[in-house]
């Protein structure tokens, strides 16, 4: 292991939350291990404590190697920021329905698969912490965003078996559930959010790294399972 700084898998880490978290902890002297497609991307988070690792989530291959990679090189892994995923909505007559499949694909299966096979070694390490980036759409649903609600469900699901299994342990599991956050998902939307649902100040995604600060801050018996995060002009 190069050094006993704190050793970060983040997910979905070329754009959004997940970039915005990276930023914060290289920042903050954390040992970084950054996933994303978009190799340039992430080239532009590189510096001595950052390893950029592109590829497809949705590959069992890659995923193998991104964890072999990571426990060769450190050893160790603490922490698991799961932030990829996509976005996809419309009724049932516009919704396009392999982009709302792939969906499926990187929000429940690629990310279970990554989750159980990190915490068999966070077991066998004897620490380690999954946070997961879920959504207030994890709580509800809405009319056009039922399949993507699902995946959501499917993360908070999944988030409080696991830590029902780990209670007593030194592993855990979290879950950040924002309302509307300033990011890609909603680039090509013909109506953004925030003028259909009149949410006139969105979060952005630095909101969500102070969240993510709070959580891993907590003394280690202490644990917090889900916390939700909405802009004050949310109401639904």
């Amino acid at each position: 292991m190069k050094d006993n700084k704190k050793v970060c898998l983040i997910t979905g880490a070329s754009s959004g939350i997940g970039y915005s978290i990276a930023k914060a902890l290289s920042a903050d002297g954390y040992q970084l291990i950054l996933s994303a497609r978009r190799e340039e991307k992430l080239n532009g988070l590189k510096n001595d404590f950052t390893d950029v690792f592109p590829g497809d989530i949705n590959s069992v291959e890659y995923q193998d190697k991104l964890i072999e990679y990571i426990y060769n090189q450190y050893d160790r892994c603490d922490y698991l920021f799961n932030c990829a995923g996509t976005l996809e909505t419309g009724t049932i007559d516009d919704i396009d329905i392999e982009r709302m499949c792939a969906m499926m694909r990187v929000n429940v299966e690629s990310t279970f698969r990554l989750t159980y096979a990190l915490l068999k070694r966070f077991k066998k390490q004897g620490f380690g912490h999954v946070i997961n980036i879920s959504s207030v759409l994890g709580t509800k649903v809405r009319p056009t965003a039922g399949a993507y609600s699902a995946t959501k469900f499917a993360m908070e699901a999944l988030s409080e078996a696991l830590r029902l299994e780990l209670a007593g342990s030194a592993v855990q599991v979290s879950c950040i559930e924002p309302g509307l956050v300033m990011t890609e998902l909603h680039k090509n939307w013909a109506v953004h959010p925030k003028e259909s649902m009149g949410i006139h100040e969105p979060l952005n995604t630095g909101d969500i790294v102070c969240i993510v600060k709070f959580i891993m801050d907590q003394p280690a018996n202490v644990r917090i399972p889900k916390i939700m995060i909405l802009p004050r002009d949310h109401k639904i």
